[in-house]
C-alpha cells in the first residue's frame, strides 16, 4: 500500500516598515497570510497601529489627516513617453484618465523577503526508494537595493506624488533576463551591420506587434546589428559553419553555439507568431474574434501567454464567467466604473425575471467578472506581476541538507523533477507568497485601473473583488505556468548544451593514423569477436577466440599467430561486459612478453551504439556478408583510427554522452546534434575522393541527395580533380556549392593512387570535358587543398604576388618566414585594404597557406591513451593523485576513467574556475570527453562501486 506523504515548507515573512503611512493608497487586508496569534510589528496589544517614524536624512512630520485636500484636486505631473502603436492601440481599448494619477507602490527593505514555494507531494513504496524528494523554495526580494531611497520617500499629497520605483538592474540571476553573451570585440573588427532588405521574411512572415530583431536581440543577449546580420544570413540560406568560418567579421566573431542559440531563438520567435496567427483564425471561425482580442495576441511574446489569453475561448471548455456577464449586457457598466463612477447606476441593469441579473449582486457580480477578465488580459498588467520576481539573493533548498543560491540551481534537478512528475510519482505545486498578491492588488486599484472619478464604496468593493479574482483565477495560474516552464526551458538549454559539448569533444578527438589496429568486442560464452584493421580502416582478417574458457592458452597461441602477419602493435578493448577480464588477459600476455618481437600496447574504448550500428541498413550495406557480432569489433577498432569518420555513422543519442536526453524536447536535441555534426565534419574537412557516402552528406550545403549525385558522378567520371568540378553534379547550385567548397579538399595523393593502376587515366581525366563543363578547368589548384574558400582564391594569389611567394611553396618553412615578416612590418588590416578584403578574410588565407598539406585540426586534440598494465579499485586510496581522461560529463559532474575499470566523478563544485585554463573558464562545467586529467582521489566506496575526485588541472 502505497503512502501519502506531503512536505510543506514554511517561511516567516518580514513585516514591513511604515505600514501606518500609506496614507491615500487602498491596501490589501493586511492579516492576510499571516499566522494568527503572533502581534504584528507597529501595533499594540490591542491589534491598533502605532505612529511609526520613518529614519530618513531629512525628518519631516507626516501632515495630519485634517490637511488633506480632496482627490479631485489632484493635479500630477505626467512623465511625456513616447508611445508606439502598439501602446496607443491598447490604451485605446484600456479606460485611462485624461491625468494619470499614479501613487507610490512601497518598496520593501532590502532584508525583508518573501519565498516562492515549490512544494512536492510524491507516493513512494519500496520500489521507488532510489528516488529522491525535491522540496525547495526559492527566496525573492521584492524590495530596495539601496536603504538610501527610502529615505526619499514622503507620505502621499495632493501636491506630491512620487513615481513608480524603477528596479536598478543587477547581475542576480532571474528567469526572464538571458544570459549575455560576451562576445569577442576587444582584438577584432566590430563587424559590418547588414541592413534587412525590404520584404523581409522575418519582418513580414511574423506580422507581429513588436519589432523581431529587437525582441530577438533582448532573448538571446546578443546585440541588434549582429542578430539582424545573423537573420540576413539565415534567410540567404547559409549554414552555421560557413558563416563561423567565412563570415567572421558579420556575426561579430561568435561561434557556433552562439549562433545556433541565436537561431533557435529565432524559430521560438516564428512559433509564436504561427501560433498566434492560428488561434486568431480558429477565433474568427468560431466569430468570437473582437479587434482588442486580436490585438492583444499580437502583443504575445511568449506561447504561455497566448495560450493565456486563448484559454477561456477554447473549445470544449465551459462559457466563461466574463463572457456570460458580456452576453447579458454588463461591458457598457463595466467600462463606466472605469471611466465615469460617479454616473454608474447598477440598479438600472437589474432585471428581475433574467438569471444573472435579477438582483443588484448578481448585477456587481457580474461586473466583477467582466473587470477581473479584463485584468487578465492587460498586457501592462501582466508585465507588471512578471516584475515581481527574484532579485537578489535566494535560496534553493532540497528536501535534505543541500542547499545554494538561486544562480547555482541545477538544472538535472529540474529535469529529475518533471520525470518524476511525468510517471506520475511526484506531484509539483508552486505556491506564489502572499506578498506577491498583495503588492499586484495595490498597484491594480491605485495606479494601472483606478477610476477617473470619484467611486462609491460599494463600487470600490466590486473593483477590488475583481481583481482579487482575477489574480486568483487568471494570474496566479498564469505565473505558476511560467515559472515552471522557465525553468524546464532553461533545464532542457543547458542539457542539450551540454550533449553538444560531449559530443563535439568526442567526435573531434584526434584520429591513430598509420597503426594496424586489433578492434576487440569483449564476450563470456559467446567469445571475444576481433577486428584486424589496416592503416586506412581496411579489414584485413576477422574472428572470434574464446579468452576466458578452459582452452585461453590454446586461443593465445592462435592469437600470436594472427597478430605476427599483419605486424598488428595496437589492440582496443570495448568497455562492455567482460571488458576487464579481456584487459587482464592480454595485459598478462604483454607482461610475458608474448607477442615478441612486437612491443604491444592497447587502450580502452567506448563501445556504446557498436551493437546498434551492427544491425544497422548502413553496416548491412557496408558490410554485407559479415555477422554483426563482428561488424561491432570493426566498429570499435575504426572508432580509435578515425573517430569522426565512424561516429557519424551512429545516432548521437546512442553514442553514451550526455544526460536526461529523453526528458528534453526532441526536435531541438536532434536540431542541435545534426548542427554539431555537420559542425565538426566541415571544421575537420571531408577528402571528397575518398569519404564515404554517411560522411558527406553531414557537409555545410550538403544532403542526401546531394551526396549520392556526388557518388554517382564520381562513379561515371571518375574522381574530382578540382573543387569547379562541383558544378557539373546535377543538383548542386551556386547556393550549395558556395557552402560546401571550403569543406571540400582535393588531395593530389588521392588521385594519384586512385589511378595508380592505370596512370593514363589521370591524363585522360584531365583532358576530358565533361557535359556542360564550359570554361571549368580539369587541371589541379594546390589552393584546393586547403580551407581557403574559392571565392577569396584570387586574393590569395594577389596575397602572394605581394609578399613574393607562389603556389609551390605552400606549407614551407621560407613561406611561412616571408608571410610573418610581410606581417609584422606592415599589420595585417593594412594588408588587407591594400587587397580590398577584411581582416577576417586574409587570416583565413595566411593559415590555409601556412598549414602543411594534409593538415588536420584534430591532431590538437586528445588522442586515446594506450597501456600496457592495469591497478584496481583496491590499490586506491584516499589522497592519491592520478591521471585519468574524462569520458563523459553531466550536469552534475564530469566521469574520468583512472585506468581501475570504474569511471570515477568529478562532482560539480570541485570544478571551479582557477583549476581550468583560462581558455575554459567561460564554458559551462568547463570539460569534456577526451580531456586528460590530474585529479586527487577523495573517496573510495567499495561497497557501492563509488569513486569521488577532486579536479586538480586539466593537463596540456
Amino acid at each position: 500500500m502505497l503512502d501519502e506523504i506531503k512536505v510543506v515548507s514554511c517561511y516567516r515573512m518580514g513585516q514591513q516598515k511604515g505600514d501606518s503611512e500609506e496614507l491615500e493608497e487602498w491596501l490589501p487586508n493586511s492579516n492576510e497570510g499571516k499566522p494568527k496569534g503572533r502581534r504584528q510589528r507597529g501595533t499594540d496589544e490591542t491589534g491598533e497601529k502605532k505612529k511609526v517614524t520613518k529614519r530618513v536624512a531629512k525628518p519631516k512630520e507626516p501632515k495630519p489627516k485634517a490637511e488633506r485636500k480632496p482627490r479631485a484636486a489632484r493635479v500630477p505631473k505626467v512623465k511625456k513617453e513616447k508611445i508606439n502603436t502598439k501602446q496607443q492601440t491598447e490604451d485605446a481599448v484600456l479606460p485611462k484618465p485624461e491625468l494619470q494619477q499614479y501613487v507610490a507602490v512601497k518598496e520593501e527593505a532590502s532584508h525583508n523577503a518573501c519565498a516562492l514555494i515549490f512544494t512536492v507531494v510524491y507516493s513512494f513504496s519500496s520500489l521507488f526508494t532510489n528516488l529522491h524528494l525535491y522540496s525547495f523554495w526559492l527566496s525573492i526580494n521584492l524590495s530596495s537595493n539601496n536603504a538610501g531611497d527610502m529615505a526619499d520617500e514622503c507620505p502621499s499629497s495632493s501636491q506630491h506624488v512620487p513615481k513608480v520605483k524603477k528596479e536598478e538592474p543587477d547581475d542576480s540571476f532571474t528567469f526572464d533576463e538571458p544570459a549575455q553573451k560576451k562576445q569577442k570585440t576587444t582584438n577584432s573588427a566590430q563587424g559590418r551591420p547588414i541592413k534587412l532588405k525590404s520584404g523581409s521574411s522575418c519582418v513580414e512572415d511574423l506580422q507581429m506587434n513588436w519589432d523581431p530583431i529587437q525582441v530577438l536581440a533582448e532573448k538571446s543577449g546578443v546585440e541588434q546589428w549582429v542578430c539582424a546580420n545573423i537573420v540576413q544570413l539565415f534567410q540567404e540560406e547559409n549554414t552555421i559553419p560557413f558563416m563561423v568560418r567565412y563570415r567572421k567579421e558579420l556575426i561579430n566573431h561568435m561561434d557556433a553555439d552562439a549562433v545556433r542559440d541565436v537561431q533557435l531563438t529565432l524559430e521560438e520567435l516564428r512559433s509564436v507568431a504561427k501560433k498566434s496567427r492560428s488561434v486568431s483564425q480558429t477565433l474568427k471561425k468560431e466569430g468570437v474574434l473582437t479587434s482588442e482580442l486580436e490585438m492583444a495576441l499580437k502583443n504575445c511574446t511568449t506561447a504561455d501567454e497566448i495560450d493565456h489569453v486563448y484559454a477561456p475561448y477554447k473549445k470544449g471548455s465551459k462559457l466563461s464567467k466574463a463572457r456570460r456577464a458580456k452576453e447579458l449586457g454588463l461591458e457598457p457598466a463595466a467600462l463606466a466604473l472605469l471611466q465615469e463612477p460617479q454616473k454608474l447606476d447598477l440598479q438600472s441593469s437589474i432585471q428581475p425575471n433574467t438569471k444573472g441579473l435579477s438582483t443588484l449582486d448578481e448585477v456587481a457580480t457580474g461586473v466583477q467578472e467582466i473587470l477581473a477578465d479584463m485584468i487578465a488580459k492587460d498586457k501592462e498588467t501582466l508585465t507588471y506581476v512578471q516584475s515581481l520576481k527574484p532579485k537578489d539573493i535566494a535560496k534553493f533548498s532540497l528536501y535534505t541538507d543541500f542547499t545554494c543560491d538561486v544562480q547555482r540551481i541545477q538544472h538535472h534537478q529540474t529535469l529529475a523533477i518533471n520525470r518524476g512528475e511525468n510517471l506520475k510519482i511526484l506531484t509539483v505545486k508552486v505556491n506564489i507568497p502572499d506578498r506577491v498578491k498583495n503588492d499586484f492588488c495595490r498597484w491594480c486599484i491605485n495606479v494601472r485601473w483606478r477610476p477617473q472619478g470619484f467611486a462609491r464604496p460599494e463600487l470600490m468593493t466590486i473593483l477590488k473583488n475583481a481583481v482579487e479574482d482575477s489574480y486568483k483565477r487568471f494570474i496566479l495560474p498564469f505565473l505558476s505556468r511560467g515559472y515552471r516552464s522557465k525553468l524546464t526551458a532553461s533545464a532542457e538549454k543547458e542539457s542539450i548544451a551540454m550533449f553538444v559539448r560531449n559530443l563535439r569533444q568526442r567526435l573531434l578527438m584526434c584520429p591513430v593514423r598509420g597503426r594496424v589496429i586489433m578492434g576487440v568486442d569483449p564476450g563470456f560464452h559467446h567469445g571475444c569477436k576481433i577486428a584486424i584493421l589496416s592503416p586506412t580502416s581496411q579489414i584485413l582478417h576477422t574472428d572470434v577466440v574464446y579468452l576466458h574458457g578452459p582452452a585461453k592458452h590454446k586461443e593465445a597461441e592462435k592469437l600470436n599467430l594472427i597478430f605476427s602477419p599483419h605486424s598488428c602493435p595496437t589492440i582496443v578493448i570495448g568497455n562492455g561486459k567482460a571488458c576487464r577480464e579481456t584487459e587482464a588477459f592480454f595485459t598478462d600476455l604483454i607482461k610475458q612478453r608474448f607477442f615478441k618481437p612486437l612491443d604491444v600496447s592497447y587502450c580502452i574504448t567506448d563501445e556504446a551504439g557498436a551493437s546498434i550500428y551492427s544491425v544497422s541498413p548502413e553496416a548491412v550495406k557496408e558490410m554485407p556478408d559479415m555477422d554483426p557480432n563482428l561488424r561491432s569489433a570493426v566498429s570499435i577498432g575504426r572508432r580509435v583510427q578515425d573517430p569522426l569518420a565512424e561516429l557519424i555513422k551512429i545516432d548521437p543519442k546512442h553514442i553514451g554522452i550526455g544526460t536526461y536526453q529523453h526528458d528534453v524536447s526532441q526536435s531541438l536535441l536532434r536540431a542541435a546534434l545534426d548542427g554539431v555534426v555537420q559542425e565538426c565534419v566541415s571544421f575537420v574537412g571531408v577528402d571528397i575522393n575518398i569519404c564515404s557516402e554517411t560522411l558527406m552528406r553531414h557537409i555545410a550545403g550538403l544532403n542526401a541527395g546531394r551526396a549520392r549525385s556526388i557518388m554517382e558522378w564520381k562513379e561515371k567520371n571518375g574522381p574530382f580533380l578540382n573543387r569547379e568540378q562541383l558544378k557539373l553534379v546535377k543538383g548542386l547550385g551556386p547556393k550549395s556549392f558556395q557552402q560546401c567548397a571550403g569543406f571540400i579538399r582535393i588531395n593530389p595523393e588521392t588521385v594519384r593512387r586512385y589511378t595508380s593502376k592505370s596512370p593514363e587515366v589521370l591524363n585522360i581525366l584531365q583532358k576530358k570535358k565533361g557535359k556542360g563543363s564550359g570554361s571549368i578547368s580539369n587541371q589541379f589548384n594546390p589552393l584546393d587543398q586547403t580551407c581557403i574558400h574559392p571565392e577569396s582564391y584570387s586574393i590569395a594569389l594577389r596575397f602572394l604576388s605581394q609578399i613574393g611567394g607562389s603556389l609551390d611553396q605552400m606549407g614551407s618553412a621560407g613561406l611561412r618566414q616571408g608571410i610573418e615578416s610581410s606581417l609584422k612590418s606592415r599589420g595585417l588590416d593594412v594588408l588587407a585594404k591594400s587587397l580590398d578584403t577584411t581582416p577576417e578574410t586574409l587570416q583565413l588565407i595566411v593559415d590555409g597557406l601556412t598549414q602543411p598539406p594534409g593538415f588536420d585540426i584534430r591532431q590538437d586534440f586528445e588522442q586515446a591513451d594506450f597501456k600496457r598494465e592495469i591497478v584496481s579499485m583496491n590499490d586506491l586510496h584516499d589522497g592519491m593523485v592520478v591521471t585519468g581522461r574524462v569520458t563523459n560529463t553531466a550536469l552534475f559532474g564530469a566521469f574520468v576513467d583512472i585506468g581501475v575499470g570504474r569511471s570515477g566523478l568529478i562532482p560539480k563544485r570541485f570544478i571551479t574556475p582557477d583549476k581550468l585554463p583560462v581558455d575554459q573558464r567561460q564554458r559551462s562545467l568547463a570539460l569534456g570527453p577526451g580531456e586528460r586529467v590530474e585529479v586527487r582521489v577523495i573517496n573510495v566506496d567499495h561497497q557501492r562501486n563509488r569513486i569521488t575526485l577532486d579536479l586538480i588541472r586539466v593537463l596540456r
